[in-house]
């Protein structure tokens, strides 16, 4: 079976949402279609040697990784006035356009964090509680179907972007060996659902 180009559908974007930054609902119609383009033109490529797809070789965590660094260059591309903060590990991820030194910063306030998973509704660790404008993109990973040639491509299936306070996270135990997280907590993810840019589950 051929690979699927996947395209995001114009029907299930939220159109009455008021965003920032000047972002535009296209915006995120273009992210998710470079996305998407990426991985139809690699697993194209892998398909035609007989090799498995990238989203069945990626762990799931490397995925994540590769998809928010995706995400955030591409809105960087398409935004208006959001660019790439070049400050290594910098916060957030996508800062406004000239109002930090050589556009780097290592924690502004001026901006969107993005943050990617698998996991339905959006909840998603972070470094540390902060107030923040966070934009969480859903996306599914097919690696169960068989045969594996009938896989359906990655898609995502929620994209959420809210202004987040400190307030809105509850602090995660550490092991011993482990790294402090923060996630939002009930009434945080709430006030984080209800500002959804995409849904499409």
């Amino acid at each position: 079976m051929p690979i699927v180009r996947q395209q995001p559908d114009p029907a299930k974007f939220n159109e009455e949402l008021n965003l920032p930054y000047q972002l535009r609902t296209q915006d995120f119609s273009l992210v998710m279609q470079d996305v998407y383009d990426f991985f139809f033109d690699v697993n194209t490529h892998l398909h035609n040697k007989g090799i498995r797809r990238l989203d069945e070789m990626l762990r799931p965590a490397a995925m994540s990784g590769l998809i928010s660094d995706m995400v955030t260059a591409s809105m960087a591309q398409h935004s208006r006035v959001l660019v790439e903060n070049h400050y290594h590990n910098g916060h957030p991820d996508l800062i406004v356009n000239g109002i930090y030194p050589n556009d780097a910063v290592k924690a502004g306030t001026e901006g969107v964090e993005i943050k990617t998973t698998r996991k339905q509704g959006g909840a998603v660790d972070t470094h540390g509680a902060r107030e923040q404008w966070m934009c969480v993109f859903v996306y599914q990973v097919d690696n169960e179907s068989e045969p594996a040639v009938d896989r359906a491509p990655m898609r995502f299936t929620e994209v959420y972007l809210g202004h987040v306070t400190v307030d809105d996270f509850r602090r995660n135990p550490r092991s011993e060996l482990g790294t402090r997280t923060a996630t939002l907590d009930r009434y945080g993810i709430q006030k984080l659902r209800q500002n959804w840019v995409y849904l499409d589950k």
